[in-house]
């Protein structure tokens, strides 16, 4: 589903050609937290890939969703053991609550992007307007990504 949201709308979202919204990832980072790394690291091949085949890009977007998965495990293995989260299946925005989504989100988004625009840039000489165009679609990802947590998903009593 959001792979079909990202090609047939997103993808002709962009605010003054600075900003274009990449939910895909989303799939990601709401992948349960038992999932095995070698699943993890499939999916998210297999999504950039499917990404890279619309959108023409050979192997970025395919790229940055196994960094992606990389940060994810890291991320998680760094703050759900400290948290107290340990029963939790899945990381929702209703299940871990609203700091640590939008923490776990902003972090990993911005890893994922910045990687992306500088693989496509690839250039010293217009690293203002990558630097631009990597914060204010991450900034709009994120917007997006809360958006969507607090349309879709019913809240849940932590126990």
């Amino acid at each position: 589903m959001l792979v079909l949201l990202q090609v047939f709308l997103l993808k002709n979202v962009s605010l003054y050609n600075l900003s274009t919204p990449y939910l895909y990832i989303l799939f990601i980072l709401l992948l349960p937290f038992e999932t095995p790394n070698l699943v993890l690291f499939a999916l998210a091949f297999v999504l950039g890939l499917t990404i890279d085949a619309f959108y023409d890009t050979p192997g970025l977007h395919a790229a940055s969703c196994v960094l992606l998965a990389l940060v994810r495990i890291l991320f998680i293995s760094i703050t759900v053991q400290k948290d107290g989260f340990d029963n939790e299946p899945e990381p929702t925005l209703s299940i871990m609550g609203f700091r640590w989504f939008f923490t776990y989100a902003l972090i990993l988004t911005l890893f994922h992007h910045f990687f992306l625009f500088n693989l496509e840039v690839f250039r010293l000489t217009e690293i203002g307007y990558t630097l631009s165009r990597f914060l204010m679609s991450s900034v709009f990802t994120v917007f997006l990504m809360l958006v969507s947590g607090l349309l879709f998903f019913k809240k849940k009593e932590r126990k």
